[in-house]
């Protein structure tokens, strides 16, 4: 989860007007805001009783679990920012001024942060705004630009983790231990995410139901994805792989016979003691199995993730010749523009159009 700036909370304190012209400017407004909010009446969703309970759970519900849990620790942190010393005395975070926001993107900027990690702050301070019925003060010129000067500035790309290519992952899985519970979903884990080239939370959301064994491998329902919120769902095909130890339907087969699990979670928490308990395992678990197996094998697990599995079918099928749009309906990117970010360092020199220029 990105970090932002944040502060131990504190009690407010009453301070004398700063000098600075801007900063008084700024002072007012907040001041003007908050009375205004002060006098502002109830909202007529709240006094609706159980219809606007459920209305509320449903707009709750239209965004995904991790979403909201990063919105909510954003949230948060802007709030203990405005209480800290580098906000205005009295500075309130609803509604916050345009001026206020902004300068909190640029303190993100200034310690650090990326640029996406900025672009999720405004967001969560864009809903938060929305939801209580004031319009948002992220989309303002004044915030656009500081948004466009931090991209340029410190540019957008991330450094990302390190794709998890074919060889890679064959290392990583035979030093993975064998014969041992954590050992199993670890491997079948491992395997099925990379050749589904699955999400980690489209992993850990598995069910046992959602998986049929036809004679071509294995035939999955993902029920909903990150690009598929409403849930309508689609198939994934997991052929049986060449090589018995590295055969993603064998390894989750065997996972399956381990678990006892004829329905409910698929691949579940194994204890420190080797004991499989039947909770869902974590996205984090998923992270922590790939980090795990490619430190056994000696590599670096600080540069890899759950997405190295994702990035690394992604990228090895790329290198291997495989078509653009089978890659596509194996992954489920909706964007070409974000696959042809995993496919283009793979393909660099194949079909290179320096290469039909006589040099």
């Amino acid at each position: 989860m990105s970090y932002h700036p944040g502060v131990p909370r504190r009690t407010r304190r009453t301070a004398p007007e700063p000098s600075d012209p801007l900063a008084r400017a700024i002072v007012q407004v907040a001041r003007q805001a908050a009375e205004a909010a002060a006098r502002r009446p109830e909202p007529a969703e709240l006094q609706l009783g159980g219809a606007g309970s459920a209305a509320r759970d449903y707009a709750e519900a239209s965004r995904s679990p991790a979403t909201r849990r990063a919105y909510r620790t954003a949230w948060r942190l802007f709030t203990e920012w405005c209480a800290g010393p580098e906000a205005p005395p009295g500075t309130q975070p609803l509604p916050a001024s345009p001026a206020l926001v902004a300068a909190y993107a640029a303190r993100l900027a200034q310690l650090g942060r990326r640029p996406s990690t900025v672009s999720q702050a405004l967001a969560a301070i864009s809903v938060a705004h929305q939801a209580a019925g004031h319009p948002s003060p992220t989309r303002t010129a004044e915030v656009r630009a500081v948004v466009a000067g931090v991209r340029r500035t410190h540019g957008a790309a991330g450094s990302g983790k390190t794709a998890l290519e074919t060889p890679a992952l064959r290392e990583a899985l035979s030093a993975i231990p064998e014969g041992t519970s954590r050992g199993i979903r670890d491997r079948a884990l491992l395997l099925l995410g990379f050749a589904g080239g699955f999400r980690r939370s489209e992993l850990a959301g598995l069910d046992v139901e959602d998986l049929e064994l036809v004679p071509e491998g294995l035939r999955i329902r993902l029920r909903r994805s990150k690009t598929d919120q409403e849930g309508r769902g689609r198939l994934v095909g997991i052929p049986y792989g060449l090589h018995g130890e590295t055969c993603p339907v064998r390894a989750v087969q065997v996972w399956v016979d381990a678990a006892g699990a004829s329905a409910g979670p698929l691949f579940r928490t194994v204890d420190r003691a080797g004991r499989i308990l039947p909770q869902r395992c974590s996205e984090r678990a998923v992270a922590r199995a790939v980090q795990r197996a490619v430190r056994a094998s000696g590599g670096d697990a600080g540069r890899v993730g759950a997405h190295s599995l994702r990035s690394g079918f992604v990228t090895s099928a790329a290198r291997a010749g495989a078509p653009v749009w089978a890659i596509q309906l194996q992954t489920g990117h909706r964007s070409l523009t974000q696959l042809h970010a995993y496919v283009r360092p793979a393909t660099l020199f194949q079909e290179n159009a320096a290469r039909y220029v006589g040099l």
